[in-house]
Protein backbone atom coordinates (compact mmCIF):
# COMPACT_ATOMS: atom_id res chain seq x y z
CA UNK A 1 0.00 0.00 0.00
CA UNK A 2 1.90 2.63 0.92
CA UNK A 3 6.18 2.30 0.18
CA UNK A 4 8.80 3.67 2.19
CA UNK A 5 10.08 6.84 0.35
CA UNK A 6 13.92 6.90 -1.74
CA UNK A 7 14.77 9.27 0.54
CA UNK A 8 13.40 7.97 3.76
CA UNK A 9 15.45 5.20 2.88
CA UNK A 10 18.68 7.08 2.43
CA UNK A 11 17.98 9.13 5.79
CA UNK A 12 18.10 5.71 7.50
CA UNK A 13 21.28 4.52 5.82
CA UNK A 14 22.89 7.90 7.17
CA UNK A 15 21.57 7.64 10.29
CA UNK A 16 22.20 3.84 10.64
CA UNK A 17 25.94 4.46 9.53
CA UNK A 18 27.09 7.18 11.90
CA UNK A 19 25.45 5.88 15.14
CA UNK A 20 27.50 2.92 14.30
CA UNK A 21 30.66 5.11 14.53
CA UNK A 22 32.66 6.56 17.20
CA UNK A 23 31.20 9.37 19.01
CA UNK A 24 32.44 12.66 17.40
CA UNK A 25 34.03 10.94 14.23
CA UNK A 26 32.05 12.65 11.59
CA UNK A 27 30.59 11.36 8.35
CA UNK A 28 30.41 12.54 4.85
CA UNK A 29 27.57 12.40 2.63
CA UNK A 30 29.84 11.12 -0.01
CA UNK A 31 30.89 8.39 2.44
CA UNK A 32 27.41 7.40 2.97
CA UNK A 33 26.42 7.19 -0.76
CA UNK A 34 29.99 5.61 -1.65
CA UNK A 35 29.01 2.58 1.18
CA UNK A 36 25.42 1.62 -0.15
CA UNK A 37 25.68 2.93 -3.80
CA UNK A 38 23.01 5.65 -2.80
CA UNK A 39 22.75 8.54 -5.23
CA UNK A 40 25.12 11.41 -3.85
CA UNK A 41 22.70 14.15 -4.71
CA UNK A 42 20.31 12.84 -3.30
CA UNK A 43 21.93 11.41 0.04
CA UNK A 44 23.40 15.07 0.32
CA UNK A 45 20.29 16.61 0.41
CA UNK A 46 18.17 14.22 2.93
CA UNK A 47 21.32 15.11 5.22
CA UNK A 48 21.15 18.89 4.92
CA UNK A 49 17.54 18.62 5.72
CA UNK A 50 18.09 16.76 9.16
CA UNK A 51 21.28 19.31 9.76
CA UNK A 52 18.74 21.77 9.43
CA UNK A 53 16.08 20.14 11.76
CA UNK A 54 18.97 19.85 14.65
CA UNK A 55 19.37 16.15 14.31
CA UNK A 56 23.19 16.56 12.45
CA UNK A 57 25.53 18.72 13.41
CA UNK A 58 27.83 20.08 9.98
CA UNK A 59 30.79 20.72 10.14
CA UNK A 60 32.28 22.59 6.95
CA UNK A 61 35.55 22.11 5.14
CA UNK A 62 37.95 19.94 4.11
CA UNK A 63 37.83 17.46 6.69
CA UNK A 64 34.45 18.38 7.70
CA UNK A 65 30.81 15.63 7.69
CA UNK A 66 28.11 15.27 9.75
CA UNK A 67 27.67 13.77 12.88
CA UNK A 68 24.19 13.09 14.71
CA UNK A 69 23.69 15.57 17.25
CA UNK A 70 19.92 13.81 18.69
CA UNK A 71 19.02 10.42 20.78
CA UNK A 72 17.60 8.57 18.10
CA UNK A 73 15.36 6.36 20.66
CA UNK A 74 13.85 9.93 20.96
CA UNK A 75 13.00 10.35 17.46
CA UNK A 76 10.06 8.73 15.85
CA UNK A 77 9.78 7.59 12.62
CA UNK A 78 6.70 10.33 12.13
CA UNK A 79 9.26 12.87 12.90
CA UNK A 80 11.50 10.89 10.00
CA UNK A 81 9.46 11.42 7.49
CA UNK A 82 8.03 15.13 8.47
CA UNK A 83 11.58 15.99 8.50
CA UNK A 84 12.37 14.24 5.15
CA UNK A 85 8.98 14.30 2.98
CA UNK A 86 6.78 16.72 4.94
CA UNK A 87 3.27 15.62 7.11
CA UNK A 88 2.27 12.42 5.89
CA UNK A 89 -0.99 12.39 3.97
CA UNK A 90 -2.28 9.07 2.60
CA UNK A 91 -4.80 10.32 0.13
CA UNK A 92 -5.24 13.65 -2.14
CA UNK A 93 -7.98 14.75 -0.12
CA UNK A 94 -6.10 14.73 2.68
CA UNK A 95 -3.80 17.79 1.07
CA UNK A 96 -5.23 20.82 1.78
CA UNK A 97 -2.78 22.48 -1.38
CA UNK A 98 -4.84 19.88 -3.72
CA UNK A 99 -8.45 19.78 -3.46
CA UNK A 100 -9.88 16.08 -4.62
CA UNK A 101 -12.17 16.86 -7.18
CA UNK A 102 -14.74 14.38 -5.86
CA UNK A 103 -14.56 15.68 -2.64
CA UNK A 104 -17.76 16.91 -2.19
CA UNK A 105 -19.78 13.56 -3.08
CA UNK A 106 -16.94 11.20 -1.51
CA UNK A 107 -18.01 8.72 1.07
CA UNK A 108 -15.36 7.28 2.14
CA UNK A 109 -13.26 10.89 3.59
CA UNK A 110 -13.63 9.91 7.23
CA UNK A 111 -12.81 6.65 6.87
CA UNK A 112 -9.33 7.86 5.02
CA UNK A 113 -9.14 10.69 7.77
CA UNK A 114 -9.00 7.94 10.61
CA UNK A 115 -6.72 5.50 8.41
CA UNK A 116 -4.29 8.63 8.05
CA UNK A 117 -4.71 9.51 11.78
CA UNK A 118 -4.09 5.36 12.53
CA UNK A 119 -0.85 5.33 10.39
CA UNK A 120 0.42 8.42 11.90
CA UNK A 121 0.11 6.58 15.37
CA UNK A 122 1.94 3.68 14.37
CA UNK A 123 4.84 5.79 12.67
CA UNK A 124 4.77 7.78 16.12
CA UNK A 125 5.38 4.97 18.26
CA UNK A 126 8.57 3.74 16.36
CA UNK A 127 11.46 5.09 17.45
CA UNK A 128 14.41 5.42 14.73
CA UNK A 129 16.58 3.16 16.94
CA UNK A 130 13.57 0.51 17.13
CA UNK A 131 13.36 0.83 13.03
CA UNK A 132 17.05 0.63 12.41
CA UNK A 133 18.79 -1.74 14.80
CA UNK A 134 15.57 -4.15 16.44
CA UNK A 135 14.64 -5.62 13.49
CA UNK A 136 17.57 -7.49 13.29
CA UNK A 137 17.11 -9.49 16.47
CA UNK A 138 13.24 -10.08 15.78
CA UNK A 139 14.08 -11.31 11.43
CA UNK A 140 13.91 -15.01 11.46
CA UNK A 141 16.96 -17.03 10.83
CA UNK A 142 17.82 -18.80 7.53
CA UNK A 143 15.04 -21.73 6.87
CA UNK A 144 16.12 -25.24 7.09
CA UNK A 145 13.02 -26.96 5.59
Amino acid sequence: MQKVNRKLEYSLMALKHMSQKMPGKLTTAKEVSESYQAPFDATARVMQLMAQRGWLKSEQGAFGGYQITKDLSRLTLLDLMNVIQGPTKIAKCLHKAEPCEIQNSCNIISPIQTLNTRLNDFYRSLTIRDVLFTSQKNSPGPSHE
